[in-house]
């Protein structure tokens, strides 16, 4: 594990060297170079530790990264008030043509976003499918005690205790990946709702960024929702076991991620944009992506 996390260090400090070097950055104040972005709270934990670690090596260059949610990020991109935007969600078509220059995505990191919960007396065990996920958020399974929901864990005692759904209020990459995964496996979802960075939920409290929602989920008993993995560690939340395409109820971590993205990336598209939720995998964790830097 380290030395993978070495690994992807070293080729991050590479890539904003090469970065630095072509002068495609803001202008210096004094001998410092100021290098501003903003986007995605997905990936943000590990962002703040790259340019931390960068800085240390690179004392002359200083990094100011805001998550702000990849919606954010691509507008201030886009109106060039930022270096480099940041984006779970690859630039779509219509955002392209509004660039004045050739947009690069460069795929940093692979994350998963899980279903966090809030259900007193279970700290870990849920088990859950995409067809239970789907009428979650749409208001149809609104008691913990659904029948649906206790056929999947009849090793708990699950509480008369109504639904909160916690999702983003705010643009967001995070939901663009679990709105395109419920997309996937959902007509209904797909017809009703459909994939975005933001979307007409029909039901649900709203909270920005992966932080707001991890801390509604925090304070609210019966709460669900979906944030990235790193949030719900760092929250100290329970997370769901997600059904798989091939009927495996698989916990997201360091192989299942990486699993969910093997198949995909044997036949990456040239510009790197990509989906990879709901895999086909055998151990491959279904609710996956590749998280963006835009420059």
């Amino acid at each position: 594990m380290q030395s993978a996390n070495s690994y992807i260090t070293n080729r991050f400090f590479k890539v904003f060297s090469v970065l630095v070097l072509l002068g495609t950055w803001s202008a210096t104040a004094g001998a410092v170079t100021l290098i501003n972005g903003a986007g995605a709270t997905f990936p943000f934990p590990l962002y703040s530790k790259w340019f931390f670690e960068y800085e240390k090596e690179n004392p002359n260059v200083h990094i100011n990264y805001q998550s702000i949610g990849s919606g954010g990020g691509i507008r201030l991109f886009l109106e060039k008030t930022m270096d480099f935007g940041a984006s779970d969600a690859p630039m779509t078509v219509e955002q392209l043509s509004k660039a004045d220059r050739p947009v690069l995505h460069i795929p940093t990191v692979v994350g998963a976003v899980v279903l966090v919960y809030n259900l007193p007396g279970i700290s870990q065990g849920l088990k859950l499918n995409s067809n239970v996920i789907v009428d979650i958020f749409l208001g149809k399974i609104d008691n913990w005690n659904d029948k649906r929901i206790k056929e999947m864990n009849p090793q708990f005692s699950l509480p008369d205790l109504p639904i909160i759904v916690a999702r983003r209020s705010d643009g967001s990459g995070t939901t663009h990946v679990f709105t395109d995964y419920l997309s996937k496996t959902s007509p209904d979802w797909k017809k009703q709702v459909g994939t975005g960075p933001a979307v007409n939920w029909p039901i649900g409290l709203g909270g920005k960024g992966n932080e707001g929602v991890a801390g509604l989920i925090k304070q609210s008993p019966g709460s669900i929702g979906y944030v990235e993995l790193i949030y719900a560690k760092n929250n100290e939340l329970p997370y769901a076991a997600i059904k798989n395409q091939s009927g495996y109820f698989i916990l997201p971590d360091l192989t299942s991620v990486t699993a969910a993205s093997a198949s995909f990336l044997k036949s990456i598209p040239a510009d790197f944009r990509i989906s990879i939720t709901d895999s086909p995998g055998v151990g491959a964790y279904p609710i996956c992506a590749l998280t963006y830097l835009l420059v």
